[in-house]
């Protein structure tokens, strides 16, 4: 999965790239830069992500990526006589993120997978036990797992009754695409050690 991700990324550069001319024409405004950015980026490197299985590792490096996206929209800014990154980029994007928008993504397709009747081949692959020795080793993370836990964070509960309502299950996604508690582990570490040294 680290070497698909990779290849992504290098994807996702070379579309911001192609595009550059518009990002940089000064013509359009921050809001519709964020638009292109989650119209014309964004699905390239994230296309299929409902179905991943990320490590922290993985979650870090997609959210370098866009962090280094915006960071080129936005530019640096001017503060206190010297010119500086920007840190508050989440604050910028509404408290979205990329990491959170893989997670609401695989809820919405949870969603999908309940709704579905009991002969559509990706509802049998979701409801079948696998058969067999486990290999040796740490056991990898499993998918509905992790959807799972997301939830927990969420705090929805009785999964199974509220997929049936379309809308309660959209709100539900909405709410995980700017919930905090999805945050990459990563970002989580780094505003704690943040805090620490202030």
């Amino acid at each position: 999965m680290e070497k698909e991700i990779q290849r992504r990324i290098l994807a996702g550069n070379r579309t911001y790239f192609a595009a550059i001319s518009l990002f940089r024409s000064g013509l359009l405004s921050r809001a519709t830069e964020i638009i292109l950015y989650k119209t014309l980026i964004r699905p390239v490197v994230l296309c299929g992500a409902e179905a991943w299985t990320v490590t922290d590792r993985e979650e870090q490096a997609v959210l370098i990526f866009e962090r280094k996206i915006f960071r080129r929209m936005y530019g640096p800014k001017y503060e206190n006589g010297e010119w500086k990154s920007r840190t508050n980029l989440e604050e910028m994007s509404k408290g979205e993120n990329i990491v959170k928008w893989i997670k609401g993504q695989r809820i919405s397709w949870l969603g999908h997978l309940e709704r579905m009747e009991e002969d559509r081949m990706p509802k049998k692959i979701f409801t079948q036990e696998l058969e067999g020795t486990k290999r040796r080793g740490r056991p990898r993370k499993i998918w509905k797992e992790e959807v799972e836990r997301d939830l927990q964070v969420l705090g929805v509960r009785r999964c199974r009754e509220l997929v049936a309502d379309r809308k309660k299950w959209k709100d539900i996604v909405r709410q995980a695409k700017a919930h905090s508690g999805l945050q990459c582990q990563w970002m989580n570490k780094t505003k704690k050690k943040k805090k620490s040294e202030m």
